[in-house]
């Protein structure tokens, strides 16, 4: 049965963590403060890059009345080191080729802004996806489920299923109302356990089987 099958895309098909944490601690020098260690900055992905200087900005003492400035020059600095730490997790390629020879139609709805998530998947080699919906795609950005429902009306007809890592992912498949696969290596915060999900995977190589599972009649 083919399925419109939407990806997170930071912590879910790519580890970009780096990169964003590169990002940051550039901002952060220009302002004569010390970076935050990466680990904090990776605990601040998932609702976008606005949100994620505004926590940046609690973290510090910066101004949060210099937010919009901050956030474009945080934008600009990634995408100047946009892809030099960045990598795929192990088996991404593999799994999504996988799917598309299956007939899957594959999206993205990712919080990162679209300009930006398009190159990524372009530098990473993920050009295998038929929709790519963004932060600022529309008015609403994640968990609001009305970009990932945007994405699977782009993909056309048929069973759903959206894949992703974090606790934003997770509430956005429930307001939508779609089978979540959790990718358990990603960003998350909350135990596997505690985040509502159909079923969780720590390696790409099983999704294509869990995918058919989860299509399967008696799922």
């Amino acid at each position: 049965m083919s399925a419109r099958i939407v990806f997170d895309l930071d912590g879910t098909l790519i580890h970009s963590a780096p990169d964003i944490h590169a990002a940051c601690a550039r901002m952060l020098e220009e302002e004569g403060i010390a970076p935050l260690d990466e680990a904090t900055i990776t605990s601040f992905v998932g609702n976008g890059l606005p949100h994620l200087v505004k926590l940046v900005i609690e973290a510090t003492p910066l101004d949060m009345a210099d937010h919009p400035t901050l956030s474009q020059r945080v934008l600009d600095h990634y995408n100047a080191v946009s892809g030099e730490l960045t990598r795929p997790y192990a088996g991404v390629l593999a799994a999504l080729d996988a799917l598309a020879a299956q007939g899957h139609r594959l999206g993205v709805c990712t919080n990162k802004p679209e300009a930006p998530a398009r190159d990524i998947l372009r530098l990473m080699g993920l050009n295998r996806f038929a929709c790519v919906i963004g932060g600022d795609s529309l008015p609403q950005r994640k968990p609001d489920p009305a970009p990932l429902l945007q994405a699977f009306q782009e993909l056309g007809d048929g069973p759903n299923l959206y894949v992703g890592d974090s606790e934003v992912d997770a509430e956005t498949a429930h307001r939508a109302g779609v089978p979540f696969l959790l990718f358990t290596e990603g960003y998350r915060k909350t135990p596997v356990a505690d985040l509502p999900h159909h079923a969780s995977f720590d390696d790409f190589a099983a999704l294509p089987a869990l995918v058919a599972r989860a299509l399967s009649p008696a799922s």
